[in-house]
């Protein structure tokens, strides 16, 4: 398979954390691929390097040895400059604590980060991601006058507005309730299977992962498994084995 068929790869990716007695190693040599047009899970104990791996990924953090991909791009050699440029093009993302413009509308929080590159949203494909998230009656409120699960659904669009190659959510229903959560994770489901975008997530709720096509494990810094086409009875079975080895 050739490297244009996955939307982002980590190749021995390591990363660690202090040094001499106090280092912690959050990553161990850590070899991934995310295919496009799929949507993947990462789960793990606390403490197993799963949002660090996420970070690496996104280009939020550099890792001490190995390489990370996005696209035929890689991140290594980035000045700042081009690192900010790519996160802005290409990477969507979805934070567990929203990250709105509180004296913005939902209109406008959707669009910000094409407004900051200077782009212009293709009409058709912002009309798409709003209706897909059921955000048409909502465009003229401000963060405030929405619930929990209204401003996740705008930082979805925002993160989706600008059609990126990837979407990395970290925790991203973590301040939800149930039903809010299960709202936002149809959404990231839809935008894989209607939109063909490419999703990844860190969580620790099985039921979240569910929605995933894969789960892939991380244990003390180290990939250990990965399952396909969870279930959450599923991943509760893998994640009890983990945590009990």
């Amino acid at each position: 398979m050739t490297s244009t068929e996955f939307a982002a790869q980590a190749s021995g990716v390591s990363k660690g954390y202090g040094a001499g007695d106090t280092r912690v190693d959050a990553l161990i040599d850590v070899s991934i691929e995310f295919r496009r047009g799929e949507f993947t899970a990462i789960m793990g104990p606390s403490g197993s390097g799963k949002s660090t791996l996420m970070h690496c990924l996104a280009g939020l953090d550099s890792a001490d040895s190995g390489s990370v991909r996005i696209g035929e791009t890689d991140l290594t050699g980035l000045s700042d400059k081009e690192m900010t440029k790519l996160r802005r093009d290409r990477i969507g993302f979805v934070f567990q604590s929203f990250n709105l413009v509180p004296t913005l509308t939902a209109l406008e929080n959707i669009t910000l980060p094409l407004d900051i590159a200077g782009r212009k949203a293709d009409q058709q494909w912002l009309d798409s991601v709003i209706d897909t998230l059921g955000l048409r009656d909502r465009l003229s409120h401000r963060p405030s006058e929405l619930s929990g699960g209204q401003q996740q659904r705008v930082a979805c669009a925002r993160a989706l507005a600008g059609q990126p190659e990837i979407i990395f959510g970290d925790e991203p229903t973590g301040n939800l309730d149930s039903r809010s959560s299960g709202e936002v994770l149809g959404i990231l489901r839809r935008s894989v299977d209607q939109l063909g975008q490419t999703v990844v997530i860190v969580t620790h709720d099985p039921r979240a992962a569910a929605h995933a096509d894969r789960v892939v494990f991380l244990a003390d810094g180290r990939l250990v498994d990965e399952l396909h086409s969870p279930t959450a009875d599923s991943v509760l079975d893998h994640m009890k084995q983990l945590e009990a080895s």
